[in-house]
């Protein structure tokens, strides 16, 4: 079996979930901040990736981590490690 040292290692996000409606995957939106190219304020920026929850376990507003993987889909390239923070129950 292959160790993470032979093959690399994998780049891993946090975000949180934003959808969930699709079967076994998830929406997770990754924040992260930038300076301003003109003014150089510190900005925040938002990305939006597909990932592979096969458990089905992950639920609009919870904190998880993705981890890159080879294409699963179209869009799908990431895959949801483990979920870091629940959502608040309402």
């Amino acid at each position: 079996m292959t160790t993470e040292t032979e093959r690399g290692s994998r780049k891993t996000r946090i975000g949180v979930v934003v959808s969930n409606k699709m079967t076994k995957t998830v929406v997770v939106k990754v924040e992260r901040r930038v300076a301003d190219r003109k003014y150089g304020k510190i900005v925040m920026k938002a990305t939006k990736f597909k990932a592979h929850d096969e458990k089905q376990e992950c639920q609009p507003g919870d904190k998880v981590r993705i981890e890159e993987t080879r294409p699963l889909s179209k869009d799908k390239r990431w895959r949801v490690v483990e979920t870091l923070e629940k959502a608040a129950e309402v």
